[in-house]
C-alpha cells in the first residue's frame, strides 16, 4: 500500500527516516504532480468552495469571502505506531480577523470529522491539535484527545485539552512549521522549533486517518498549507516497537490495552483492579487476636496486612508523583503568567517613560510658544516705532518743502499781476495821448 524512500537525517544508519508518500505532500514544492487541482493519496472538501490547490500550497480558507470551511483528508491510514509529522502553514487577515486551523489524527476522519473544527466536530476518536487566537492572545496551539465518548458539539471546549502553547501565528509573512511525533514513550509537539508541549501519558494507535480542516469568520483569516510530510523510523509498521500498556496524559493508572484508545477521556479502570486504591479487596478487616491460633495463621495474617501496607505505600507513592507532575505543570504555567505578568510591567514602565517625554516635549512647546510670542511681539513694537518715526519724518520734510514752494508760487503768481497791470496801465496812457503827426 505504501511507497518509501529513505531521508537520510544524518551519516549513521540509525539516522535514517522514511517518507509515507500516500500520506505526504509538498515536500518536493510540488503540490499537484499533474497540475489538475488534485493531491494524490488525498481528498478535498470545502463548504462553500473546495480548497484552492496552487503550484506550491493550498488555500484552504481565501481572503474574501468569509465563513468558510475546508479540509485535507489522507485516504489512507497511518499504521505505524512511532511518526515524525511535519505542517508548514501560514495565515494572513486583517486586524481583529478570525478563524482556526485544525490538525487531526482520527478514526474515519473525512466521514466522521468532514469540514469540521473542534467547536463544530460532535464526537470523534483520535487526536486535535488546533491553532487559534483562543483567550484573545497573539496565538495558540492546544492538542485534544477523544475516546469517541464526548460530543464536543455539545460540550464546552474550555478546559479540554491536555496540552497549549502561545504562538504569535498570524501574519508572520512566512510559513510556520507545527512538528508532532510519538516515539515509544513520549509524544510530543514542537513550533518552529520550539517545544509547545510534551507528555509521556499519550500514545496513539495504529490505524487512524492524518487531516487537516480550517474555518474562518465572518472577518476571515485565510489559511495556506505548504506541506504535509509524515516520517517512520521504519519501512515495516511491524518492526515499529508497540508497548501493550495506554497511559492517559491526567497521569492514570496504566491500562493493559492491545491497541486500545488513549487518552484523557479513557475509562479508568475498576478499582479493585488498582493496587492500594481503598476497594474491597484492599480493605483487611480487622480480627480478634485470639482468633489467630497457629503460626502459619499468625504468618498468613501477617503476610497479607504487609501486603495491604505495601499496596497503600505504593497508592500513596504514586499519588506523590502525579502531585509533583501537576505541580510542575503548575510552575510552569505561573512561570508563564510571571513572564506575561512582567512583559505587561515593561510596557508599563515604557508607558511612564513616554508619558514623561510627553510632558517634557509639552512644557517645551509652551516655552517656544511663549518665546515665539514674545518675539512676535517685540517685532510688532519695533516696526510700528519704525513706522510712526518714518511717517513723522516724512511728514516734517513734505512740510517744509511743500511750504516755500508755495511762497514762490504766490510770488510769481503775485508779481505777474503787478506787471500786467503796469503793462496795461502804460498801454492806456498810449493811446488816450494825441497823436503827433509830422
Amino acid at each position: 500500500m505504501r511507497s518509501l524512500f529513505a531521508f537520510i537525517m544524518g551519516l549513521s544508519p540509525a539516522a535514517a527516516q522514511y517518507l509515507v508518500n500516500d500520506l505526504s505532500f509538498g515536500y518536493d514544492n510540488r503540490i499537484s504532480p499533474n497540475n489538475d487541482a488534485s493531491i494524490p493519496g488525498f481528498s478535498l472538501q470545502g463548504k462553500p468552495n473546495t480548497p484552492e490547490v496552487l503550484s506550491n500550497r493550498v488555500i484552504l480558507t481565501p481572503p474574501a469571502p468569509g465563513n468558510q470551511r475546508a479540509a485535507i483528508w489522507a485516504e489512507n491510514a497511518l499504521q505505524h505506531t512511532i511518526w515524525t509529522a511535519d505542517v508548514d502553514f501560514r495565515a494572513n487577515g486583517p486586524e481583529r480577523a478570525g478563524g482556526n486551523l485544525n490538525i487531526w489524527l482520527v478514526k474515519d476522519g473525512a466521514q466522521g470529522v468532514g469540514t469540521s473544527s473542534i467547536y463544530t466536530v460532535g464526537k470523534f476518536e483520535g487526536l486535535a491539535l488546533v491553532i487559534d487566537t483562543y483567550g484573545g492572545g497573539g496565538g495558540m496551539v492546544r492538542g485534544f484527545l477523544n475516546d469517541g465518548s464526548k460530543d464536543y458539539n455539545k460540550i464546552s471546549v474550555d478546559g479540554q485539552s491536555f496540552g497549549n502553547c502561545d504562538h504569535a501565528y498570524r501574519n508572520l509573512g512566512r510559513p510556520s512549521q507545527i512538528k508532532f511525533r510519538q516515539t515509544t514513550d513520549n509524544f510530543k509537539v514542537e513550533i518552529d522549533g520550539q517545544l509547545c508541549f510534551e507528555s509521556n501519558k499519550i500514545r496513539i494507535p495504529a490505524g487512524y486517518k492524518i487531516g487537516l480542516t480550517a474555518a474562518s469568520a465572518d472577518n476571515p483569516d485565510s489559511f495556506e498549507i505548504f506541506k504535509l510530510v509524515v516520517m517512520t523510523d521504519n519501512v515495516d509498521p511491524s518492526q515499529d516497537q508497540n508497548p501493550q500498556k495506554v497511559l492517559s496524559p491526567e497521569g492514570g493508572i496504566p491500562q493493559a490495552q492491545e491497541g486500545g484508545i488513549f487518552g484523557q477521556a479513557a475509562a479508568n479502570p475498576p478499582a479493585a483492579a488498582i493496587p492500594g486504591s481503598g476497594a474491597v479487596s484492599d480493605n483487611i478487616a480487622d480480627a480478634d487476636a485470639g482468633s489467630i491460633t497457629s503460626s502459619a495463621a499468625q504468618f498468613a495474617d501477617l503476610h497479607t496486612r504487609l501486603q495491604s501496607v505495601t499496596h497503600h505505600i505504593a497508592s500513596i507513592s504514586q499519588k506523590m508523583a502525579q502531585q509533583d507532575i501537576t505541580s510542575e505543570a503548575r510552575q510552569a504555567e505561573l512561570k508563564s503568567q510571571f513572564s506575561d505578568l512582567r512583559g505587561l510591567l515593561d510596557k508599563l514602565d515604557k508607558l511612564d517613560s513616554m508619558e514623561r517625554k510627553i510632558t517634557n516635549l509639552e512644557g517645551e512647546l509652551r516655552r517656544l510658544k511663549g518665546d515665539v510670542t514674545s518675539k512676535v511681539t517685540n517685532s510688532e513694537k519695533s516696526i510700528k516705532s519704525l513706522v510712526a518715526d518714518t511717517h513723522t519724518t516724512l511728514h516734517e520734510t513734505v512740510k517744509a518743502h511743500a511750504s516755500s514752494g508755495h511762497g514762490r508760487l504766490i510770488a510769481v503768481i503775485i508779481g505777474s499781476q503787478v506787471v500786467l497791470g503796469g503793462a496795461y496801465i502804460v498801454y492806456k496812457r498810449r493811446k488816450s495821448s494825441p497823436k503827433k503827426y509830422l
